[in-house]
Parts: C-alpha cells; structure tokens; sequence
C-alpha cells in the first residue's frame, strides 16, 4: 500500500510522518492543507493501519455526496479495489459497504444518525472532516456529538479537522489540538478583476466573461454560478453564441452519472466549459480545469424566525470561499482565476462565511439533541454554539406535533428522528403511517416538498398537479430528469413502510390534509371572496397569481413560499376543505372591549394561531372574563372610564399628603399610575355585572376606594385629613388637598374667619392649611399661612380696598373682636 500512496506527487506527502506523529500522541489534530494537496485520499489511506487503531475502521466525512462518490472512488482505485470492498460510502439513499471495508466515506448527516444508533461508535478509532471550513450545521453538530463521546465513552477516539482555509486558533481551542499545514502547491494563478458585479445581469456578464476567457486561455473552465437558474440562463446564452466549447451543468439536482460527466475529461478531447455552484468549490478533483470564473454569489438556505420558513438567498461570498475557488485553477498547473469583481469590492468581503447554524432551521438539530438526550444547547461544547432563541423556537414547533413531550423526547420523536427527512415531514410520513391511509399519497408528497419543483416553470402551484405528472411518469416508465431523483426518494420511502407504489389520481383535498400535518402553521385562508391574497396561521399573508387555479379555494396549506417581499409568494400549495381544517383547531372565547362603543365584543373562536377559522357570537359572557377584560382596558385606558370625581382625586391627594407628611406610618401608594397597577386589588368585585360603558360610571368608585383601605386606616384619614373644617361663622369649608404634601388649601371669605386668631391645622395639629382668604363676591384677596400676622398687618390694607369695593359689608378696625358673618353684615350707619 505505501508504493501506492508514495506515487502520486502531492504536497500531502510532506506532513503524512507528522500526521502519524502527532495522532500518536494526541486523540485530536487540525490539518491545514491547500486544494489539490491530496489530504481526502492520500491521508485516510496513510494511517489506515496505524497501531492505534487497533484494527478499528476509519469515518470520513465530506460535505456533498457527489464529493463523498468521487473520493472514495479515487481511493479505491489507488489501493487497485472496487468501491466496497476496503472503501466505501454511505451517502443518502445509497451505500456501497461490505465487511471488509475499512474506510467509509460518508455525507454529513450519515454520522449524526450513526452516532445517534451507537453513541461510542465501537466500530471506529479515527473520524475524519474534511473540508470543515464549509461550517455545515451537519459538521457541527457531528464534530460537537463526537467531542461528548470522546470524552466521556471513547477517550482513545481520535478526531481529525482538515481543510484548506480555516478559523484555526478557534478550532484548536475548542478541540485543544495542534496544528499541521501542509505547504501549498507552488502553480501561479493569475488572478484578473473584471469590475463591479451585476446580479440582475449575472449570466449576461458572466457569457462575456467566458467568452474572453476561452480567446485569452487554455484548458477547461470552471464557472461558479449561484444556482440552477443562473446555470441555465448562462447555458441558453452560450447556445446562442454559438461557441465550440461542450457545455456542462454541474450542480446538485443532477443525477450522478449528469455530475460524473461534468468531472471527467471530454472523451472526444474537446474544451469543456463547467456551469456549476459551491458544489464544485471543494473535495472535487476535476479534470483539466485551468481557468476559474467566479461570479462572486452563492445560494444559501436563510431561516426567518419570524415565518418559520428557510429561503435560499442569493448572497455574496465571503473570502476564504473566493480563495477556495481561486484554488481550483492551479491544480494541475499555472492556472488564471477571473473574479467579477473590483479590488475595492474584494476589500470589503467577509474573511471566512457564517457558520450555517447561525442562519438555518434548527428544527432538525433541536431534535438531533433531544434523541442524544440534551435539552439545552449549553450542555455541549460548541464551536459556534447555535442562536438560543432559535433552539427554543424549535422545541415549541417539535412540542406542537408531540415529538417532544414533557420536556424530552417522545415515541413519535424518536420514530420521525428515524425517517431520514426533515422532522416536518417525518410527521406526516408517520401520521399517515400510524392512520395506515393514505401513505403511499405521504410518500410522494414528502418525496416532491424536499426537492426541487420539477414544475417550476409553470405558474400553477398546486402541488396536486406534480403528484399527477409524477405519478403518470412513474406509471409509463418516463423517468424525465426532473422526476427522477422525486422517483427515487419516493421508491425510498416506500421500502421503509414496506407499501407498493401507486399510481392513481389523487384526491386533491386528501394531499392538503397531509401536506397540513407537516406545516400546520402555514394553514392559510382566503381574506376575502374573489381575492387572490390568503391569510396564515403564523400570522402572515401569502399571494396567488389571479390565474392560478388555488385561487378559487377558500382554504389553503402553503408548503413552499418567499417572504422576500411584502407579502409572501406562493409557489407551491394544496387546498383544503373547512371541515378537514375544523378538526385542527382550537376553540376559544374572543371577549374584547370596544372602546368606540362602550360595549363588549363577545364571541366564540375556532382558530389555528393566528388564522379564525370559525365564530360564533357569545351569548352569555362568564363573569370572570368580564372582569378580565374589563381590569386590562381600565388598565390601559385609565381611571377615566369610571366615575372619575373630584372627589375622588381629593382622597386620592389626601392619603398621598399623609405618606408625605409622615414617612413611618403605612398608607397605600394612592396615585393613578399605582391605582391602576394594583386595580386588581380594589375594584374587580364590582365589576362582574358590567357590560357597557354606563355600568362603569354608575360604579361609585369614591366609596369604593375609601373601603379599599383597612378600617383603621379610614378612621385616620378622615380624622388626621379632613375633608371640611369648621370656621367661626359655622360653616364647613371643603378643604383642597395638593398631590406634592403642601399645605392644603382652604378658601373662605375673609368675614367667616373674624375673631380666628391662629392659622386652623390637621394631622393632629402638625400641618397649618393655606387660607385663601375671599372677599364676599369669593375673589382672592390674601393668601396665608400666618393668620395671626395677617390680623396684624396685612388687614388694615386689604380693609381700604374691600371697603371701597363693598361699602355694605362692615369691616371692622378690629376683626378679632368683630363677629363672624356668613352672609352680609351691613354696616351700622348714624
């Protein structure tokens, strides 16, 4: 094996002693390696039979399933085997393995639900990831899973991180490893700024691109586009040119025998030109590439928490991407790299991307954790730990359709975590299993929701109408592209329920009950007869084309939909039938205030969140939600809508006044804001019988608030803050308390206090009121605080003018002496 491993010249072979070395002596290692250098292939097979191991096997993962193929493939055939017997693979769908295979090479996921089914993966002594800088949430899960593992059942597991760029000191702090890089390739790659970029008119600009780039260079080229449609558009205009270049797609969706040709030399020998996306960033060695054209965008899979929904979205690259890329022109030799782009725009790039579990659905992970047995994301070691609120979003939803429950994971979690899709359609896979109708309809449908629309160019989006021309390729053996892969997963789903196909039509209502056991949340229903705009149980509203037949239904359940814009964009829906929506709602009573009216709104609800399927009005509304409303509008709206009195304000002010005065003594925070915070305490026995706004103001909120107070405390308020004081002409003056603690005020005629020498006080004789002393037409006249020096000073003045502005009023030279008058007391005249 090792006159193998020794023949091809790759810059690998330099750091393998390393390698060997330092797995020696530490469980855990980082490698940083350039593209081309040969760590996927020439490492694995170097320390396949490393003393260590202990004749355990080797994982590796890489990010892409066509990646994961092609390098087991090559390393089969470095060791002169087929795929299968020392290597193999496991990707989704398809593993080629047998016992004697030594080295697997795996896709992502695979690990997570090998390590899930043996939690100290026995089987194994090295596992391997390759291309880590990528940040799949998958990588990150796994390599998380596997560090709990290492530490507390295998501690002679060894983990080794390759890639070619990476966040190391990160990394290495969180694995506590060393660090290995391997020297680049020393091929020049000429790199040449096109200028600035243009998404609208990417393939238009990328044709010119490729164009320059065949009359300037040599050999294949490799053209990284954001996704499929992009692919194509560029395709349809390199036709039109007319070039002699044999055009290839290479992306995701293809068949592997479409992505295989894409790699291989042309067997006629001619140029080839490769359309692809990030799937050929990496891990990919393809043959005769010497030129790179990067647009600059990929597509990524962007969650919103807001709509529960992931978006692919055409967004930038970031740096280490663009030298990943770069890198592809100079493996086999000097190479010529175009970036769209100007140097001012590459200086303002991101240096490494975002770890993809800060923008996905955590809903696949938040159940992975649950089945491993963790609640909370603080419980693991994580490189980029993922976003709190997001984890806990997720647990709602898997707690809605009963995968979680009671804070751990159920029987049906752990029978949905088993079916390889995501959680939203292992339920419905699995309540149509468990109902044992209608599975066969299940399989297709999760078999179509998880690909790409094999009708996208059609602007119906029933997704009935796929099921049909699925169902009629299937049934005359017409794999057409677009439906092959659908074909396969669903023949794939089939097998796991051990059910056989069929091809008849399907009931359309039928598919959207499914489809709602998936995605109860996007339930949706028409805003108004004749629209083409719907309303969503998550509160969203959602858009149809006018043509589009869904438009005639008045219920909806929305499987596929973008929200870049206003509101969301149907692309691909069921209908439903209110009473097959009726049975997934909640009942409810809807009791609210109308604060136009003065009136309750009573009724009976039938919802699904945010979406009324149903109402009914309330005939008879329960006394405590009366109450209930009733305390939240007080609450919000104020003391206005009671009988709201000066009186009332007075005692507020009154009780307030005697906290002032005497910080000791317990009395209740009295002011409105505090009323109404406690209004729960003082007023909500009287408020059963309420039903309109009238019924407030008759409430007498005066009496209310005074036996709100403890007996006692009533007894102190009226004696130490009275409400009227007796003066010498006899009558009971009504005294105005102020909010602040100063002296209220009592305002009298100057002629009823005749004969009062001292100031009149409260509060056992510790607060001296104001007198606002009046003359007989109640006009201000004096103010004091000092009754006695008024007498003495201030009278004789103000008796000048009150004689010449009331000449039948008797003001006498000595007002102490004189008596009190509450009426005219005319002068005596000769």
């Amino acid at each position: 094996m090792l006159s193998i491993l020794e023949e091809p010249q790759l810059p690998i072979q330099q750091i393998l002693s390393k390698v060997q070395d330092s797995l020696k002596k530490h469980p855990n290692l980082l490698v940083s390696a350039s593209p081309g250098a040969g760590k996927s292939t020439l490492l694995p097979l170097r320390l396949l039979d490393e003393p260590w191991l202990k004749g355990k096997k080797i994982l590796l993962l890489e990010p892409r399933r066509l990646a994961a193929i092609a390098i087991a493939g090559r390393m089969a055939s470095l060791l002169d085997e087929d795929i299968g017997k020392t290597i193999g693979y496991r990707i989704r769908f398809e593993h080629k393995v047998s016992n004697s295979t030594r080295i697997e090479v795996v896709t992502e996921g695979i690990l997570t639900r090998m390590i899930q089914d043996d939690n100290a993966l026995e089987a194994f002594g090295l596992i391997i990831f390759d291309e880590f800088h990528e940040r799949s949430i998958h990588a990150d899960t796994a390599l998380t899973l596997c560090l709990e593992t290492q530490e507390i059942l295998r501690p002679d597991l060894r983990l080794l991180v390759m890639s070619a760029t990476l966040d190391l000191p990160n990394l290495a702090q969180l694995l506590k490893a060393p660090t290995i890089e391997c020297p680049s390739r020393t091929h020049p790659i000429d790199i040449i700024y096109t200028g600035e970029q243009n998404l609208e008119s990417l393939p238009s600009l990328c044709v010119q691109t490729i164009l320059r780039a065949l009359h300037e260079t040599i050999g294949d080229i490799l053209v990284f586009l954001p996704g499929q449609a992009a692919i194509n558009r560029c395709k349809d205009l390199l036709k039109i040119k007319k070039t002699t270049a044999i055009i290839h797609c290479l992306y995701g969706q293809l068949s592997i025998a479409a992505q295989q040709r894409a790699i291989l030399p042309d067997e006629k020998g001619g140029r080839k030109v490769i359309l692809a996306t990030s799937i050929a960033e990496t891990s990919l060695t393809i043959e005769g590439v010497r030129v790179v054209i990067d647009s600059g965008f990929t597509r990524q899979a962007i969650f919103d928490a807001k709509t529960n929904l992931s978006s692919l979205q055409t967004v930038s690259i970031s740096l280490d991407s663009a030298i990943q890329r770069s890198g592809r022109a100079g493996r086999l030799g000097p190479g010529t790299c175009y970036r769209m782009w100007s140097k001012t725009q590459e200086a303002k790039m991101k240096t490494y991307r975002n770890p993809e579990i800060i923008d996905a659905d955590l809903m696949p992970l938040t159940l992975e954790l649950f089945k491993w047995g963790i609640s909370s994301v603080d419980q693991l070691k994580w490189l980029t730990p993922p976003p709190l609120e997001r984890f806990l979003q997720a647990q709602k939803i898997l707690t809605r359709i009963e995968a979680i429950m009671d804070g751990k994971i159920s029987a049906h979690g752990k029978m949905i975590h088993r079916l390889p899709c995501h959680p939203r359609l292992a339920h419905m896979l699995s309540a149509a299993a468990s109902e044992k109708l209608h599975l066969h309809l299940a399989t297709d449908i999760a078999a179509l929701l998880e690909e790409r629309d094999p009708l996208s160019n059609t602007i119906e989006t029933d997704l009935n109408l796929r099921i049909e021309a699925l169902r009629r390729a299937r049934k005359n053996r017409m794999y057409h592209q677009s439906f092959s892969k659908v074909i396969k997963i669903a023949a794939y789903y089939r097998k796991l329920f051990g059910i056989e196909e069929n091809n008849d039509d399907p009931d359309p209502y039928v598919s959207g009950c499914l489809v709602a056991y998936a995605y109860p949340d996007r339930i949706a229903r028409k805003i108004e007869q004749g629209s083409n705009r719907f309303f969503m149980a998550n509160g969203r509203k959602a858009t149809l084309l006018l043509s589009d037949s869904l438009c005639n239904e008045d219920f909806l359940v929305i499987a596929h939909i973008d929200f870049r814009g206003g509101e969301g964009k149907v692309f691909l829906a069921a209908p439903l039938k209110k009473e097959d929506v009726f049975p997934l709602t909640t009942h409810d009573t809807n009791i609210q205030w109308d604060s136009n009216n003065g009136a309750f709104l009573a009724r009976e609800e039938w919802k699904i969140d945010n979406l009324i399927v149903q109402t009914r009005p309330l005939q008879q509304i329960p006394p405590d939600l009366v109450t209930e409303v009733l305390l939240k509008v007080i609450k919000k709206e104020g003391l206005h809508l009671l009988n709201y009195t000066t009186e009332v304000e007075q005692w507020q002010n009154r009780v307030m006044s005697l906290k002032f005065w005497d910080q000791k003594a317990y009395w209740p925070k009295a002011d409105t804001d505090s009323l109404l915070n406690c209004v729960e305490e003082w007023l909500a026995p009287y408020l059963t019988k309420c039903r309109k706004a009238e019924d407030l103001k008759k409430l007498d909120l005066i009496s209310i608030l005074v036996h709100w107070l403890p007996f006692e405390l009533q007894r102190k308020l009226e004696k130490l803050a009275p409400t009227k004081l007796t003066v010498p002409s006899g009558s009971q003056i009504r005294l105005r308390y102020l909010p602040n603690g100063e002296s209220p005020i009592l305002a009298v005629r100057l002629q009823e206090v005749f004969g009062l020498l001292e100031t009149p006080t409260i509060n056992d004789g510790k607060t001296p009121v104001s007198l606002h002393l009046l003359s007989p037409g109640f006009k201000l006249v004096q103010i004091t605080a000092d009754l006695k020096s008024f007498w003495s000073n201030a009278y004789f003045e103000v008796r000048k003018e009150l004689k010449r502005r009331y000449p039948k009023h008797a003001w006498p030279e000595n007002p102490i002496d004189a008596p009190a008058a509450r009426g005219v007391n005319k002068r005596m005249y000769p």
